[in-house]
C-alpha cells in the first residue's frame, strides 16, 4: 500500500497475511491517519481496513494466548507436556 493511498484492489487479503505483515500494515494506516493529510473518503477506507487489521491481530494474539495457557506443567513447576488449545480438559 502506497503512503496516503487506500488499501489496492489488489492489497492481500488479510487473512492470508502473516500477524506480522498485518500488523505493520495497521502502522502504516495509523501513520498516515494521524498525519492528517489523507482526504476523508480515503481517512474512512483506511480506518475501515485498519479496523479489519486489528481484528485478525488480536484474533491472532487470542489464539496464541489460548493455546500457551494449555501448556501442562509438572509438580515442579517445569512444563511437562502441551495440549492443543482446542482439546478437552
Amino acid at each position: 500500500m502506497d503512503e496516503g493511498t487506500p488499501a489496492p484492489a489488489d492489497a492481500p487479503e488479510i487473512a492470508q497475511m502473516s500477524f506480522e505483515e498485518a500488523l505493520a500494515a495497521l502502522e502504516r494506516i495509523v501513520q498516515q491517519l494521524e498525519r492528517g493529510d489523507v482526504p476523508l473518503d480515503q481517512s474512512i477506507s483506511l480506518y475501515e481496513r485498519g479496523e479489519a487489521l486489528r481484528a485478525a491481530c488480536q484474533q491472532r494474539l487470542d489464539a496464541a494466548q489460548a493455546r500457551i495457557e494449555r501448556i501442562v506443567t509438572a509438580a515442579d513447576g517445569r512444563a511437562a507436556a502441551t495440549l492443543p488449545f482446542d482439546a478437552e480438559s
